[in-house]
């Protein structure tokens, strides 16, 4: 079994609740269930870190720690891809890239960025009744941060939080997400047995329980809350962090836009359609689940991202052969298939897909056509692989129909004008978006959303700064 970090040990908790694999719908070990008493003592122990040890003021030994863990993970990779495939239902090839090998080189990146990063930014002298004066600014960290993330790609979420509020000098409250609670566990297991970071500085909690969520969120010694999950969680978090004034950081929902022109090469936009719909099942937040496309390009298009779909393999997620795992509950697959039915009766076209497939909780890959853009399947979140395809007539309307969304996380644009691509790009009101396959995500790359997709960046220079204040200084000089 599991433990949870709370100040520097490994602990288990009073209760436990059942983690199923979600590729057999079997028992695959029992979690932590943290009470709001546990998290209580996490956040109690984050303060005193904070308030009484020199974590906060010491960069060289935060870099040395963040460089301890980076190590660690490396060293360990194995087990943790094998328990990633396990707990998340990864399939083992995404497990080099985001799932797990990614993640792992964004503690590089923090760890590499802390010892040249300008935490003190000289601003001249200024006169003030007849003396000059220096003036300078300083980063701080914010202080104790709740982290809490979501179960899509858990390793990606937690070390995209843990390792920039490190870097920044805070020290961390990280809650697993109740359905992947084991991998969050195993990397406070190795900051425990294979790091010096000092006790307190991470706690990592699980817990089936929304009112140890509550607890991180409401409590007036946490300092600023991050969070990565549904939008509707987020709005949440936002008005109970607002009693306290709390920073918050939040990473939402997405319903991003695949926008094809009518000069583009088709072979890219069809391949990304296929395959980025059934990456991991289609549990990403910045999937392209809309595409448009030129009207008069319709059919042929549906057609042979119809036929892409249908190739893809889906089963046994410790298959290296395998492209699509299960969905990650069967709750989960129940929501995306009440969203496919719902359109289908109010008037969709089902091409492909729409099937439950046992045991397990796999879902066919899924294509919509003759979706209303305003309909509940074109704006709502199905985080399942689940596609509609929607025509446009020219690029300003392709332009109004992605921009018609709550959200503004992800997009992509093809076209064979490089330019006019760009400039489509450059009008869709999103966080992030590739032009005819650029790939923009690493770890150097700030990541977040617009609109209801969220609040602030992760990764990147700017993923730092989330996490660190700004306090300006002055000094009379000698006459």
């Amino acid at each position: 079994m599991h433990h949870m970090l709370i100040d520097g040990k490994l602990v288990a908790a009073r209760r436990t609740y059942p983690s199923v694999n979600p590729a057999t719908g079997q028992l695959l070990d029992q979690a932590p269930d943290a009470s709001v008493a546990d998290a209580r003592a996490a956040v109690a122990a984050a303060r005193r870190a904070f308030d009484t040890t020199g974590w906060a003021t010491d960069p060289a030994f935060r870099a040395r720690c963040l460089d301890q863990l980076h190590q660690a993970l490396t060293e360990h990779r194995e087990e943790l891809r094998e328990l990633t495939i396990a707990d998340v239902g990864a399939p083992r090839v995404i497990t080099y890239g985001a799932q797990l090998d990614e993640p792992i080189g964004i503690v590089r990146y923090y760890a590499d960025l802390l010892p040249g990063y300008p935490l003190t930014q000289e601003l001249g002298l200024t006169e003030f009744r007849g003396q000059q004066h220096r003036r300078w600014v300083e980063k701080e960290p914010v202080g104790v941060v709740a982290a809490i993330i979501g179960y899509n790609y858990p390793t990606q979420l937690a070390l995209g939080k843990l390792a920039p509020a490190l870097a920044a000098g805070c020290t961390v409250v990280l809650k697993a997400a109740p359905d992947t609670p084991l991998i969050t566990l195993a990397l406070g297991e190795l900051i425990a047995s294979c790091t010096d970071i000092p006790p307190g500085v991470v706690n990592v909690l699980s817990s089936s329980d929304v009112a140890v969520g509550e607890a991180l969120t409401t409590s007036p010694e946490v300092d600023a809350v991050t969070f990565t999950g549904s939008t509707a969680t987020g709005r949440a978090i936002m008005a109970a962090a607002s009693a306290t004034i709390k920073r918050v950081f939040l990473e939402l929902g997405g319903k991003s836009a695949l926008v094809v022109l009518d000069d583009a090469d088709l072979a890219g936009p069809i391949g990304v359609a296929t395959y980025a719909t059934c990456s991991h099942a289609g549990q990403g937040c910045a999937i392209t689940t809309r595409m448009l496309v030129p009207r008069e390009q319709h059919d042929a298009i549906v057609a042979q991202v119809a036929a892409g779909l249908d190739r893809v393999t889906y089963g046994d997620p410790s298959d290296a052969r395998t492209y699509m795992g299960p969905l990650i509950s069967g709750r989960q697959r129940d929501k995306v298939d009440g969203l496919v039915q719902r359109a289908v009766a109010a008037g969709a076209t089902l091409v492909t897909g729409g099937k439950k497939v046992d045991p397990g909780y796999f879902y066919t890959p899924t294509l919509l056509t003759n979706v209303d853009p305003d309909s509940e399947i074109a704006q709502e979140e199905a985080f399942g692989p689940v596609l509609v395809i929607i025509p446009h007539d020219g690029d300003d309307d392709a332009v109004r129909i992605a921009n018609n969304s709550i959200y503004g996380l992800s997009g992509a644009v093809y076209g064979g004008d490089e330019q006019r691509a760009l400039a489509v790009a450059r009008r869709i009101r999103t966080g992030t978006v590739g032009v005819n396959g650029g790939a923009w995500f690493g770890p150097d790359v700030p990541f977040g959303g617009y609109k209801q997709s969220g609040i602030g960046r992760e990764m990147g220079t700017a993923g730092l700064e989330e996490f660190l204040e700004t306090k300006a200084l002055a000094l009379p000089l000698p006459a």
